[in-house]
């Protein structure tokens, strides 16, 4: 098969032709009709995940059609129509056993412990656990975008933060889960404010729900401003780019007992950020973190789309060639492209 393949961390990927996967007796073989290119790919290349192995195919968010089924493999069979998670849980564990398969401490994650989509077929372990049918209405490239930044969002609000209507909530970064995020909280009833450094962005959020925008490179005071705009603080605050800054604003731009959910990565040194304990106390602040979303609970976020509450198909932005990702890959933390960038000619 046809594959992206990077042989040293931070060196150019190339395109080459490498062994077509097999599944494992529980796993499956999938086509990939189409998948996602994200931030998080960015930091697999750079080698600030230390899980990765070289050489190594990234990709985490896809979707296509079963080409193979593993013999132990009870509730899948070729052809059918599916997406996943980007986190796999194994399915056995007390973690998985209790429905929290997006914390497995076995979990199998396409792209990072294993060879990933960006390439013409994808292995997936523990296929009954983790596989999700694809409805007929969502096209491919729409799936693709759901299995790591749009999910992810949706059980970030849904799940941890608990939006509820009438709330405010504010998404600190619009990139493609910032966005997802805006979308999402506006769907569940959520006014937003949302905050960026990129005009066209913020201009963006604003067709898709945001109430309010803050940018925060000419905004002297980015809590003060959300304060004042939420008439004294968002209720759910996400910090969805993940950096030091962002996470402090998110925390300290809540009102009492407001709800903090992290879901951006802070990886190459920054994972201990400073946060404002002071407020966390006084306020009795809650912060969340959020890793993904279970393959069983991808309904609830179906029966949104399929309503027409949710439009995920809305923010995918550029759709490229595999040869063409090279370049979106490796230049990505300087692109400004607005919505998310898919791989739909393989």
């Amino acid at each position: 098969m046809k594959a992206m393949v990077y042989e040293a961390f931070r060196t150019r990927p190339q395109i080459v032709t490498v062994d077509d996967p097999t599944p494992a007796d529980g796993g499956v073989v999938i086509r990939v009709a189409a998948t996602g290119l994200c931030r998080s790919d960015w930091h697999g290349w750079m080698g600030h995940d230390s899980g990765i192995q070289i050489p190594h195919v990234p990709g985490h968010e896809f979707a296509g059609q079963i080409e193979s089924v593993g013999k132990s493999v009870r509730n899948w069979k070729v052809g059918e129509r599916v997406t996943m998670p980007f986190v796999a849980g194994c399915g056995i564990c007390p973690e998985c056993s209790s429905g929290n398969q997006q914390v497995c401490p076995d979990q199998f994650q396409p792209g990072f412990t294993h060879w990933g989509s960006f390439a013409e077929y994808v292995a997936v372990d523990f296929a009954d656990t983790n596989l999700v049918a694809l409805p007929d209405s969502i096209d491919f490239a729409t799936a693709a975008s759901l299995g790591c930044r749009f999910a992810t969002s949706f059980r970030a609000l849904a799940a941890q933060g608990r939006v509820a209507g009438g709330e405010w909530v504010a998404v600190h970064g619009c990139g493609g889960v910032g966005l997802s995020a805006v979308m999402i909280a506006q769907a569940l009833g959520g006014g937003v404010v949302a905050i960026d450094i990129a005009d066209n962005k913020l201009e963006f959020a604003k067709t898709i729900g945001a109430r309010e925008t803050v940018n925060a490179s000419t905004c002297d005071d980015v809590v003060e401003a959300v304060k004042a705009v939420t008439d004294g603080g968002a209720h759910v605050s996400i910090d969805a780019l993940g950096s030091p800054e962002t996470c402090f604003h998110s925390i300290a731009c809540l009102r009492p007992r407001g709800r903090h959910v992290q879901v951006g990565l802070m990886l190459g040194g920054d994972e201990h950020p400073k946060i404002p304990m002071d407020q966390l106390i006084a306020k009795e602040l809650q912060v969340l973190g959020s890793h993904g979303m279970q393959a069983h609970a991808y309904p609830d976020m179906l029966s949104m789309i399929d309503q027409g509450l949710l439009e995920p198909d809305k923010l995918v932005g550029s759709r490229i060639t595999l040869e063409a990702a090279i370049e979106a890959l490796t230049n990505m933390d300087s692109l400004t492209d607005v919505g998310i960038t898919i791989i739909d000619r393989l």
